[in-house]
């Protein structure tokens, strides 16, 4: 299962489409909380979540489950991509950071470099 975290209903709803016509399953969170408390970590194969969100950032989403000793494969969505962001978030274990909106070809790769590991 691919999990989508993201603020966003349009964003949610749109990548939620394109990983499931990519054949994935997909499930959508409003919130970093709102994964946590699902019970839906050890389910995940991949983790798909915003940069910028009220409550937990998705940085802050990497390091609660890095913390917790969760290794899901992570990647971070953003329209506002900054040289700190991307060091930060791939230091602390994200696979890539993708740039809003995000692209077919673009998710296919990171989903297989994700995948892969």
């Amino acid at each position: 299962m691919i999990s989508i975290v993201d603020d966003d209903a349009w964003a949610r709803k749109g990548l939620s489409d394109l990983i499931q016509s990519l054949g994935y399953t997909a499930r959508t969170f409003e919130s970093a909380e709102q994964f946590i408390e699902s019970g839906s970590v050890e389910q995940t194969s991949c983790l798909i979540t915003d940069l910028r969100m009220p409550g937990l950032s998705g940085l802050d989403l990497l390091n609660r489950l890095r913390r917790d000793g969760h290794r899901v494969p992570l990647i971070i969505m953003t329209a506002f991509r900054t040289e700190i962001h991307s060091e930060i978030a791939l230091a602390g274990g994200a696979t890539c950071i993708l740039l809003k909106p995000i692209d077919e070809e673009s998710l296919v790769a990171s989903l297989a470099l994700a995948l892969k590991h």
